[in-house]
């Protein structure tokens, strides 16, 4: 890791190496689907990297297992600690309990009950909190300030980004020549592990950010060219709803090519296709990337693009397509 101007410790591409062995026995190399009807549809050669078929059930078991097991035995045995809207806290929890030591997590009251269950089941403690990002801090560091856990940020580390970064290494290796890579975002852990490894060992690949019209701070920030944070977005895309913080934006800033929102029937509507067509389960949020590539035609058509499908831990009970 380096140390940049600004005072942020940035991790490299030799830590991302480094986080690959790491976390290998508790990971799975997630397998790159294809589907001949998608790639009629939009005119491009489409590869889905299928994090939904994870350990956890969400590419954020990497991070989160490249912290827990790079910690040293004095830090472990206090225990890890978080705040996350779900995947981060249910790939915490699975992460901790692999290495046996505690886990609390600070989830908002709204979360999706099939997230809050798998914490549980993984061994997690849930405190819950407002469903807004002041309240999810302020409560966090309360916890924290009592506990002397190990804070493993959702986003914002540079060990839980070498370990994201895995997951487009693998899809790199997977997949030859491709023209772009795209993903979604909320806080910016994906793109920016994505960002590390492609502007390392394909920079001639693109980078785009997939996020809702109704949280689209990244987008706006992007635009703006500083951090713009909403506070407490509504969007079906529960785990996009968190802002970038400073190590995010410096690789949203330095790397991706653009950034383009999907409106929520629009994600609605490829979540549904995806489920129907690849007859594999993923979540809203997951669903961004194909929502914007059906926006945008003009941009992928004829492109081989990576489409990092993040999650699939979905509340059967309240599919967003459902009726009251």
């Amino acid at each position: 890791m380096i140390t940049d101007n600004n005072g942020l410790t940035i991790p490299t591409y030799e830590d991302v190496l480094e986080a690959h062995e790491r976390i290998k026995p508790y990971i799975h190399e997630t397998p790159v689907l294809t589907s001949r009807f998608l790639n009629e549809l939009t005119g491009a050669e489409l590869f889905f990297k299928c994090e939904n078929l994870q350990k956890a059930g969400a590419f954020k078991v990497r991070g989160a297992s490249n912290a827990v097991f790079g910690l040293s035995e004095a830090q472990a045995a206090r225990g890890v600690a978080t705040h996350s809207s779900g995947n981060h806290a249910l790939s915490l929890s699975y992460a901790a309990g692999q290495r046996g030591i505690p886990v609390t997590v600070v989830m908002p009251r709204t979360a999706p009950q099939a997230k809050k269950d798998a914490v549980i089941g993984y061994g997690g403690t849930i405190v819950e909190c407002e469903p807004s990002t002041t309240s999810r801090e302020e409560t966090f560091a309360k916890v924290v300030g009592e506990s002397g856990a190990d804070f493993v940020h959702p986003y914002n580390d540079p060990r839980v980004i070498a370990g994201q970064a895995t997951c487009a290494k693998e899809l790199v290796s997977q997949v030859e020549n491709l023209d772009a890579i795209i993903a979604p975002i909320g806080g910016g852990g994906m793109i920016s592990g994505t960002c590390l490894t492609v502007s390392s060992i394909a920079p001639d690949v693109k980078i785009y950010a997939a996020e809702p019209l109704n949280a689209d701070d990244a987008a706006r920030s992007f635009k703006a060219g500083y951090i713009i944070a909403d506070d407490a977005p509504e969007t079906v895309a529960d785990g996009l709803k968190v802002p970038l913080k400073d190590l995010t934006w410096h690789f949203v800033r330095n790397h991706v090519t653009d950034i383009f929102t999907a409106t929520e029937d629009e994600i609605i509507d490829a979540m549904k296709l995806i489920w129907k067509r690849m007859k594999i389960v993923m979540e809203p949020s997951s669903a961004v990337p194909l929502a914007v590539i059906l926006k945008n035609p003009e941009i992928f058509k004829g492109k081989r693009v990576g489409v990092i499908i993040t999650g699939g831990n979905v509340d059967l009970d309240t599919l967003p397509w459902l009726k009251n």
